[in-house]
């Protein structure tokens, strides 16, 4: 009899290297309601959130963000968004 007690074990974890953390957050406006979006060093995308939210407001304490993410770095990761609303986003560097 194994020490689970009729319970599966959970398998072993498995080493792996992880993610870096996001690097860039942009509150951008679209059809009326503001996003939250979280982006690696390289622009990928991780995360997509509701702008009003207290976690937003919490990453962005004591940071003076950019406005405008119309450069050419912002064209993959945008791609959805017009260019007034990339004109008009926060683009926020978080401390690593």
């Amino acid at each position: 009899m194994n020490k689970g007690f009729g319970i599966e074990i959970p398998a072993a974890h498995e080493a792996a290297t992880h993610r870096s953390p996001a690097r860039y957050l942009v509150i951008i406006e679209s059809g009326g309601a503001a996003t939250a979006m979280l982006f690696l060093p390289s622009r990928q995308l991780i995360a997509e959130f509701d702008a009003g939210t207290e976690e937003a407001t919490q990453m962005t304490r004591g940071l003076v963000p950019v406005t405008g993410a119309d450069g050419p770095e912002w064209d993959a990761a945008l791609q959805g968004h017009g260019a007034a609303e990339r004109r008009n986003a926060q683009v926020y560097t978080l401390d690593l």
